[in-house]
C-alpha cells in the first residue's frame, strides 16, 4: 500500500504532496487500475495531516480522473500515468548516481536542483 510522506519545510502544500506522490506512484507503476488508496484514517493516523487535507488530495485526484471515491468501500485507482515501471534497469542507474551524488556530499536539495536543471535541458519545449 502506498505510504505517504509529508515534508513540512518543502513550501508545497500538503495536499499536493499527496496528490504528486500519488501521481509518482501512478507513473511507477506502484499503483494500477483497481488498487485502493490507503483511507483518509490511515493517512492522518500516519502522516499527522488534517482529514480534510487528505480529503482535498483525493478530490484533486477524482477531479483528474485518475480515482473514484466508491461510499462505503473507499478511494480506487481509475487510470495510470506513463510507462516508467518500477524494475525499470534506468531505475537502478538513477538510484546509483544518487549514491555518488550522496557520497560527493550533495543533499536532497542540491540532487533535485541538478537533476532538474538536466530535465529541464533535454526536454525544452515538451509539454509532456
Amino acid at each position: 500500500m502506498l505510504a505517504y510522506r509529508i515534508d513540512r519545510r518543502s513550501g508545497v502544500a500538503t495536499y499536493l504532496q499527496i496528490v504528486q506522490q500519488t501521481k509518482q506512484a501512478l507513473r511507477m507503476g506502484l499503483l494500477e487500475p483497481g488498487d485502493r488508496l490507503p483511507t483518509a484514517r490511515e493517512v492522518v493516523e500516519a502522516t499527522a495531516v488534517n482529514p480534510n487535507t487528505v480529503l482535498k488530495a483525493y478530490r484533486e485526484l477524482e477531479r483528474e480522473g485518475l480515482v473514484e471515491a466508491r461510499r462505503g468501500l473507499g478511494t480506487f485507482v481509475r487510470a495510470t500515468l506513463g510507462t516508467g515501471p518500477a524494475d525499470s534497469p534506468l531505475r537502478g542507474e538513477l538510484a546509483d548516481w544518487a549514491r555518488r551524488a550522496r557520497a560527493e556530499g550533495l543533499d536532497r536539495e542540491d540532487v533535485t536542483a541538478l537533476f532538474t536543471s538536466v530535465l529541464e535541458a533535454f526536454f525544452e519545449g515538451d509539454d509532456a
